[in-house]
């Protein structure tokens, strides 16, 4: 067990991880008389998600008036293929809803290769420094 001036030199230095997986982490305000339709929608990208070999969890949750897509890909290319995969609904829920923020989550060259081809979404990409997945 690391104590005292060894676990402060521990946490200070960065502990690499092998991990190569992106996280989408987008929030939509759904209007009330918009929910059915966009609950519709959610089914449709679950079927669609679960379909791609490198998509690790996919599933909407819900609080009020916000929804939350909590979603997981084996790495950059697996999300950009979701996102291709998926990019007609995705049209059509922007129609009905509204994005009100989108997180990325990743070791840092896994999101530069996300950076490009999301920069019109507007997104805060997120460095993964610490950490592990089994």
């Amino acid at each position: 067990m690391l104590h005292g001036a060894d676990l402060r030199h521990r946490c200070l230095t960065k502990m690499p991880t092998q991990d190569k997986c992106c996280t989408i982490v987008p929030y939509f305000h759904v209007p009330a008389e918009q929910a059915p339709a966009f609950r519709a929608l959610c089914e449709q990208f679950v079927a669609r998600a679960s379909t791609e070999p490198k998509c690790l969890y996919y599933g909407f949750s819900f609080h009020d008036d916000e929804a939350h897509c909590r979603e997981g890909y084996a790495d950059a290319e697996g999300a950009l293929a979701h996102l291709e995969n998926v990019g007609q609904l995705l049209e059509e829920a922007l129609q009905i809803v509204q994005l009100t923020r989108l997180e990325i989550h990743g070791p840092e060259e896994e999101l530069a290769k996300l950076r490009g081809p999301l920069a019109k979404l507007n997104p805060q990409f997120f460095v993964l420094e610490y950490g592990f997945r089994r």
